[in-house]
């Protein structure tokens, strides 16, 4: 009897054994190409961080090797960083590293691919001494670590288990939030995941209405309870549900409405006044279902915004994410960044940014909008329409 179980415990361990064996042929085997110094830089730079900033254990997925981010994106973010850290060394204000670029740095992206196509070599000297120098530099400061806040650990946790998950290709997001925890360490913590997703827009230099696209309602996926205007650009609740043909797109108990054309790729945004007591937006996957009362949340194929009772603005993630009283706006801009998996939201009169969604799509993505109102019309605005600001320098919405 003891034999037996002896042996149950020995077989196992020994197909455990040569697993591992294989698993480290496989990873040797795959791994010929040593690492470039631009590599070997952000490995270096995530351990230092790891040692500056508390519960930052994510990081060790890169210094470690397990997450090796491709030379390219290394060598733009090691310039990228440098010159983000040049301007916070040189301001009295730690928000400054929240703000733009000065111009005479904006154009650093486009110099460094462009003398890479040409097949030259780009001087990335300055821009690593400025990142060593920085890192030593903190690491003295704070002998005993900062604390990134409760706001930045929940969303590092989603950020891990996003690339965990296949979601995200790499680790790059935990590490400038956490330079912007170094830099920001005597602000609010709670502003900082704001604060960076908003400075993460503008060093991108994200110029939504570029990308703005007529979109019109589908009748066919709508709600019988909804009334669509005959251009299909406004729609409210009725008093009575409508005589419909009958379509497997067709919402049949949410009071929602599909977009006429769904993308594949690219970046698209558009604008839609909404009421001000019900009501949800965003972008439905091709595969979402629309029959019945399941929750259109992530887990069902959905990435929305949602105000419930004129109060109650969440995201619909699994579970929710509640929103700010304060965000709640009266009209809505929605970026869909498709090769980024980024989808956002913004209130586009106060010029604000309400909520991103950072996932990995891999189908066709259509407009999705709920109403209840029976008063006030659910209005997407023509893409000529929409206003440019008067703002100084760079702005998201001009």
């Amino acid at each position: 009897m003891m034999k037996d179980c002896l042996q149950f415990l020995i077989e196992p361990a020994k197909k455990l054994k040569f697993r591992l064996k294989e698993t480290r042929k496989r990873v040797k085997h795959v791994k010929k190409e040593p690492f470039t110094e631009s590599q070997l830089l952000i490995m270096e730079l995530a351990r230092e961080l790891n040692r500056i900033c508390q519960r930052s254990d994510i990081l060790a997925h890169i210094w470690t090797g397990e997450d090796v981010w491709p030379p390219h994106a290394c060598r733009e973010f090691i310039v990228e960083t440098a010159n983000i850290l040049e301007v916070n060394e040189n301001t009295e204000t730690p928000m400054q590293v929240y703000a733009d670029l000065r111009p005479e740095k904006r154009d650093w992206k486009s110099q460094l691919l462009s003398t890479l196509e040409q097949g030259g070599e780009y001087d990335l000297g300055p821009y690593k001494r400025i990142i060593l120098d920085w890192t030593r530099g903190q690491r003295n400061r704070h002998p005993h670590g900062i604390w990134p806040g409760e706001a930045v650990l929940m969303m590092l946790d989603d950020v891990e288990l996003r690339w965990k998950r296949g979601h995200l290709s790499h680790l790059q997001s935990a590490v400038e939030l956490l330079i912007g925890v170094v830099l920001g360490e005597h602000m609010d913590k709670e502003l900082i995941p704001r604060l960076w997703l908003v400075q993460k827009q503008k060093t991108q230099k994200i110029v939504l209405l570029c990308f703005s696209v007529e979109v019109t309602l589908d009748p066919e996926t709508a709600n019988p309870a909804l009334v669509l205007s005959e251009n299909c650009k406004r729609m409210q609740c009725g008093l009575e549900q409508r005589e419909v043909p009958h379509s497997l797109r067709r919402f049949d108990s949410w009071w929602c409405c599909l977009g006429s054309e769904g993308f594949l790729s690219g970046r698209w945004y558009w604008e839609i006044e909404v009421g001000d007591r019900d009501w949800r937006l965003g972008v439905a996957k091709e595969s979402a279902p629309c029959k019945g009362y399941r929750p259109l949340n992530t887990q069902s194929g959905y990435l929305t915004l949602r105000l419930e009772r004129g109060s109650e603005l969440k995201a619909l993630t699994t579970p929710p994410t509640p929103l700010p009283q304060s965000f709640i706006p009266r009209r809505v801009g929605v970026y869909l960044d498709y090769e980024e998996g980024q989808l956002s939201f913004y209130d586009t009169q106060k010029r604000a940014h309400i909520y991103t969604y950072n996932e990995r799509f891999t189908e066709k993505l259509y407009p999705v909008f709920g109403t209840v109102e029976r008063v006030r019309e659910m209005v997407i605005r023509p893409a000529d329409l929409r206003e440019r600001c008067l703002c100084k320098g760079q702005c998201l919405f001009c």
